[in-house]
């Protein structure tokens, strides 16, 4: 009976982990561990450093504004340079250069001699190498697993991102604690290191899908932007996240603000807020993974997306230290099944040689349209706090997804009359 039993959770626990039968996945996926705890440390430690220099929420947005400003100028280019450069040549690049900010706003904090104009310029800069380094890692990810386990792929990389989510705010509250910021900024350079190691050690083509005499960027870009506006899954499907990303997703700005105006906690409190919403995503990104043999399905994007504004407004309505962990892992969780199902939704309905551009686009509504979100979010924070700011941000969500939906049920009755 044992051995039965044995044969059985065999065949499920593969399908859970089909993607690190790749060797270059697999290389991969555990440099991007390591160097995500990292990052997650310095994104907690820059908020707290911010909110010590200025005590302002909405200079806080501005940082993050500013951070995620070439997000929204240079993800159409920098989908181009994805198509048209080998992608493993591009990442090495673009993590080295992540490595030298972190070290510099390291030595800056670890002497004492940091001031805000410092951090805004660091965080502009850091903006624009990930401007090039996201849709290249989206896009670069197929090209280690193929097709059939690309959203194996794409939810193991979500349970990396968000198992470090876990552990770095949760490090980073600690250190800041007893060792000072600066030893979590100078360890997130030293986390890079594990990246550019993988890096190195793949055994992939070093080759381009696009040629870059073929036609003008431009053009390119236009290609890009009129395969999504012809392809109704993926018109609908970028503009949900674009709208959620906008005003329900702005917590780098709204969490440490709510740690320690509303809930009056400080950088250990802050941590395990943030590592709550980890634990909540690892949770759900688990739960993807057993699910990823079935594919991108509609309703888990939709229902994804609805939990992450209802949690959202629960917390603003929250003054319960306890109930805002929880709150905050049921909107992990949500989150999480909304970006994988999205981010599989796309790359499977796209050609290779246009899925850099597509990407791009992607990073833009999931990622550059932050600056208008983190000024959103971060102007109401500073007039009513943040439950103002985290209240509005539900109801914008539940009504762009209202929109939405309805913009599909349209498209699907037009269908049928024709």
């Amino acid at each position: 009976m044992e051995d039965r039993a044995d044969a059985a959770a065999s065949p499920g626990l593969m399908r859970t982990v089909a993607a690190l039968k790749h060797r270059n996945f697999r290389l991969f996926w555990s440099g991007q561990l390591i160097s995500l705890m990292g990052t997650w440390m310095q994104n907690m430690a820059q908020g707290w450093l911010v909110l010590q220099l200025t005590n302002s929420p909405f200079l806080l947005g501005l940082v993050s504004a500013v951070q995620f400003l070439p997000l929204l100028l240079f993800s159409l280019v920098a989908g181009v340079a994805a198509d048209r450069t080998p992608k493993r040549l591009m990442l090495l690049a673009t993590q080295g250069g992540s490595l030298i900010l972190a070290l510099i706003l390291g030595l800056l904090t670890l002497f004492n001699v940091v001031r805000y104009w410092h951090v805004v310029i660091l965080a502009g800069l850091l903006g624009t190498i990930n401007a090039f380094d996201t849709p290249t890692r989206q896009s670069f990810v197929i090209e280690l697993v193929g097709k059939k386990d690309l959203m194996n792929a794409i939810v193991l990389n979500s349970s990396a991102f968000n198992a470090a989510r876990v552990i770095g705010p949760a490090l980073a509250g600690l250190a800041i604690g007893k060792l000072g910021m600066a030893t979590c900024f100078l360890l997130n350079a030293a986390s890079f290191l594990a990246v550019i190691a993988g890096l190195l050690l793949m055994n992939v083509p070093d080759v381009a899908y696009d040629r870059p005499e073929e036609t003008m960027v431009w053009k390119k870009i236009g290609e890009g932007l009129h395969y999504i506006w012809k392809t109704p899954i993926i018109l609908s499907t970028i503009t949900l996240t674009a709208l959620l990303s906008t005003f329900s997703m702005n917590f780098s700005v709204l969490i440490p603000v709510l740690a320690r105006n509303t809930l009056g906690r400080q950088a250990e409190g802050y941590g395990y807020l943030m590592s709550a919403l980890g634990i909540g995503a690892l949770a759900g990104s688990l739960v993807l993974a057993l699910l990823s043999h079935r594919g991108p399905q509609r309703g888990l994007l939709l229902s994804g997306s609805i939990g992450l504004c209802v949690f959202q407004l629960f917390l603003s309505l929250n003054r319960s230290y306890p109930l805002a962990l929880l709150f905050l892992g049921l909107m992990g969780w949500s989150m999480i099944t909304f970006v994988s199902t999205v981010n599989t939704t796309l790359q499977l309905n796209v050609p290779d040689n246009l899925r850099g551009r597509v990407m791009s686009v992607y990073s833009l509504v999931f990622l550059g349209v932050t600056p208008l979100g983190s000024l959103f979010s971060g102007s109401i924070a500073h007039i009513g706090g943040a439950p103002a700011g985290l209240a509005a941000g539900a109801l914008v969500g539940l009504l762009s997804l209202a929109v939405v939906m309805f913009w599909e049920w349209r498209q699907r009755r037009a269908g049928k009359d024709a």
